[in-house]
Formats: C-alpha cells, structure tokens, sequence
C-alpha cells in the first residue's frame, strides 16, 4: 500500500479569495499556476513507498537560501523532532474550532519507527521550521530555529 504525505497550506487562495468581485485573468492564473508549480517540494521513494508534497508558497526559496545546508543536522536529531511536529501538526488537524483550518488541513502519516532517509527528513523538518516562522505558530516545546 502506498503511503502518502501532504502538507498543503492554502494561503494563496486565502490571499486571492479576500476580492471575490475581481475577475481573475487569465495570465494571473497562468502566474499563480506557476508559482504553485515553482513552490512544489516533491519527494518520492518508491522502494518504500512513500511521497511528500509540500505546496506552500516561498517554502523553495526558503529551502534554497534559509536553511541551514544538508549533512548541519544528523538525521537522529531531525527524526526526534519531526516526531514531536508530527503529533502536534495530527492533533491541531483533530482541533479545527481550536486551530485554523485553513493552516492544518490534513494529517501526516509519519511513522517513527520507519527510516525515511536523510532527504525526507531534512526538507520535511525545515518545512515545520519554515511553516512555524512564517505563520507564527509552535509545534513543540522549543523555539524553532534555523
């Protein structure tokens, strides 16, 4: 069976749904497809069988110019992590009169217990330290930190 991930925040239509009287042209929905095409993280292993879609508009170019470099973090310290993220992250999905919808719309099937790689790690534990900056929230007992 294949196991799926997906993070997938909506913030561009919320930004671009506030104005429901503007006719959307077709070039703006040209520039908006690519900028979701541009802001897509997509991993794949089908070995164990696996995908992440990460689409969250700057998230790439945070990737690329943020983050700190792959091989900063050993994968046991993204691991511990991105487990304490992941049940925060499926609880406040639970909770959609407590947190807002719209940020947490669908869970994240990560298994501890599995080992994902250092890749998956990586780009799934800077998206929590992305999505935390950029939205304000705190998934853990810690600051997130870059």
């Amino acid at each position: 069976m294949k196991k799926i991930f997906y993070i997938l925040i909506t913030s561009l239509l919320l930004a671009f749904g506030c104005n429901s009287t503007k006719k959307i042209s077709s070039n703006t929905y040209e520039k908006n497809e690519a900028v979701k095409a541009n802001d897509t993280v997509k991993i794949a292993n089908e070995a164990l069988e696996y995908e992440i879609i990460i689409i969250d508009p700057g998230f790439s170019f945070w990737l690329a110019s943020t983050a700190r470099p792959e091989g900063f973090y050993s994968q046991q310290f993204m691991e511990r992590r991105n487990s304490i993220f992941v049940i925060e992250w499926n609880q406040r999905v639970l909770q959609p009169a407590r947190f807002n919808p719209n940020l947490y719309e669908l869970q994240i099937d990560y298994d501890p217990n599995i080992d994902y790689g250092y890749e998956v790690n990586y780009k799934l534990y800077n998206y929590f330290i992305y999505f935390q900056l950029k939205y304000n929230q705190r998934l853990g007992p810690f600051q997130p930190r870059i």
